[in-house]
């Protein structure tokens, strides 16, 4: 393997002043470094290596409405449509507005989206009322992402820090501006200024047992947002994909929306379409749909079939099945050779097998609330793609329009200016000798009671993971969601009692600390990601108890129907929740 080119080496010495922080390297962090003006300086922070988010395992693709047979209108209206009735539409029309130029920036940048003849190749997706899904095989992420990469490692003015967690955001108490973070960077905790910060942290689906997430989605950006007093928008909407490969021991692999797109069919274990018992796309019916008639159809099946009766959330050992042998062979190796692959490893021949699927967490539309130049409610910070609630998705995403998110709000930086970037007081200390600095060390623990506290945490985070899955999945109710509240509060008095706790949470500003312990860059990261999955369950059922119907991705068993009084955001500020309008 080829050496890191010197701005993505790991750092012995962290700079002490960026002129903008970006915290994420999947697409929405990447494209966001790259639109800032080369004039600033940038720290592309993430907490893994380059290419480990879930932009890099997204297959279908991106929309835009390019052909001559479609028209923005028809976009606009598909993910109205989709939103269920939570879209805000002057989001909707800028996404959409903006969709053919980013599109042209990917192509002039070097992604290699698929084509026919001399024009880009376009797919239907369920809910899209056209073909307008463009994509690179059934790698699609992986593409944009390894190309944005190879220029974010090309530009001068970028420093990408690998392997740091951001532990939370350094505000200013005088002013209320965000100023910088903290970070946890090869075993020590750091204070790092900036003149801005954004956050492209991605979505935190990793808060379910059952997830389509890579292992980085834990809801940072959302959890440090909402412990800095920022205002977080509709986090009870959680879009569970319907159709993950469910097998023994295999992860849950997407198996992508374009299968069914080009004529994949959903049938039981006894062959049948069943999806059309729920609605009359069948398979093709919006993601809320064909999840919960995936669900519903097995609960009923299992239920009968087993106990005469009624079965719960938790029997995930059932599954459906995806029959690709209506595609023609040489379109499903041009289209799928991915998913070929993978299904391949798991000892499933997609030309001639049934794929095993079930539903799983897969996007997570709520976020912290944004405007359309992608600013926050605290002045100074910015987010951007999953971890940001733009108001383009409503209550349920319109499949690949997240990617186009990623890109279209991710430009708005290009408008960034030395006038945005926030004035700070000085420091008592110069910077850069605050950081080279001696830091404290935290007190030495036993290598046993290291042990234990690393086996707790583990313990917890499995644990809150099946809760949340079983109170908080596809299928919600009052008295589930109430226990688990009552659960997590347990959960996090005990993590709050941990060493490790009480030595990090409330670290004043300024504070550096090193921990001294083995392997402690791996268990400083899993301690805390841990406390934000905590935060965010908490956020998610607490949103999911407020709201008292069912829309979209939020479906209540005891308020089954949509109800018209509840076409409003839900808002989340400290311990607060409101209502507040749809805008536009």
């Amino acid at each position: 393997m080829n050496p890191l080119p010197s701005n993505s080496r790991l750092l012995s010495e962290i700079p002490s002043y960026f002129d903008v922080l970006v915290v994420g390297a999947g697409a929405a962090g990447l494209y966001a470094a790259l639109c800032l003006p080369e004039t600033l300086q940038v720290g592309l922070i993430t907490k893994d290596t380059l290419s480990t988010g879930a932009s890099d395992w997204a297959q279908g693709g991106i929309a835009a409405a390019i052909d001559p047979g479609d028209s923005p209108l028809l976009h606009v209206e598909d993910t109205m449509q989709a939103g269920a009735g939570l879209c805000n539409l002057n989001a909707v029309q800028f996404l959409v507005e903006n969709a053919a130029d980013c599109i042209q920036s990917l192509v002039d940048m070097g992604v290699a989206f698929d084509r026919r003849g001399d024009r880009l190749a376009l797919t239907l997706e369920a809910a899209h009322s056209r073909p307008r899904v463009l994509h690179a095989a059934d790698t699609t992420g992986r593409a944009v992402v390894s190309t944005l990469t190879a220029l974010v490692l090309r530009r001068s003015n970028i420093t990408v820090l690998q392997q740091a967690f951001a532990l939370s955001l350094w505000m200013n108490p005088q002013t209320g501006h965000c100023q910088g973070i903290s970070l946890i960077y090869n075993s020590q905790v750091s204070w790092v200024q900036a003149g801005a910060v954004v956050l492209a942290t991605g979505g935190g689906c990793q808060v379910f047992a059952q997830t389509t997430n890579p292992a980085v989605s834990t809801g940072d950006g959302v959890a440090i947002a909402w412990r800095a007093g920022g205002i977080l928008r509709d986090l009870e909407f959680v879009q569970f994909h319907p159709t993950a490969l469910t097998k023994p021991d295999a992860p849950h692999f997407l198996i992508s929306e374009a299968v069914r797109g080009e004529g994949a069919h959903l049938v039981d274990s006894q062959g049948r379409r069943f999806a059309f018992d729920y609605h009359p796309a069948g398979e093709l019916a919006p993601r809320d749909i064909v999840s919960r008639a995936i669900f519903s159809h097995l609960q009923f099946s299992w239920g009968n079939r087993e106990t005469g009766g009624e079965s719960t959330q938790s029997s995930t050992s059932q599954t459906v099945y995806l029959d690709l042998r209506p595609i023609p062979a040489d379109r499903i190796r041009l289209r799928f050779p991915n998913i070929i692959q993978v299904c391949q490893q798991w000892g499933i021949d997609v030309f001639h097998d049934l794929i095993p699927v079930a539903p799983a967490a897969h996007y997570w539309m709520g976020g912290i609330a944004t405007d359309l130049m992608t600013r926050t409610s605290i002045p100074g910070l910015y987010a951007v793609g999953e971890t940001a609630s733009t108001g383009v998705h409503g209550a349920n995403r319109l499949a690949s329009n997240s990617l186009l998110e990623c890109i279209v709000f991710g430009a708005q930086l290009r408008q960034m200016t030395p006038k945005d970037l926030q004035t700070h007081s000085p420091l008592p200390h110069s910077p850069s000798a605050m950081l080279r600095a001696n830091p404290c060390p935290i007190p030495a623990l036993s290598t046993s009671d290291w042990i234990a506290q690393k086996e707790q945490i583990a313990t917890i985070h499995l644990a809150l993971q099946h809760l949340m899955w079983q109170s908080a999945g596809i299928c919600r109710a009052a008295q589930g969601l109430v226990n688990a509240i009552a659960q997590i509060d347990l959960w996090q008095k005990e993590f709050a009692a941990l060493p490790l706790s009480q030595q990090l949470i409330n670290l004043p500003p300024l504070k550096t600390v090193k921990v001294n312990l083995p392997d402690a860059d791996r268990q400083l990261r899993a301690w805390g990601e841990t406390y934000n999955l905590l935060d965010v369950a908490h956020l998610i059922l607490k949103s999911a108890l407020f709201r008292t119907e069912s829309r979209g991705g939020h479906y209540r068993l005891d308020y089954p129907q949509p109800d018209p009084n509840w076409q409003v955001h839900t808002l989340v500020q400290g311990n607060q929740w409101s209502k507040s309008p749809l805008k536009g």
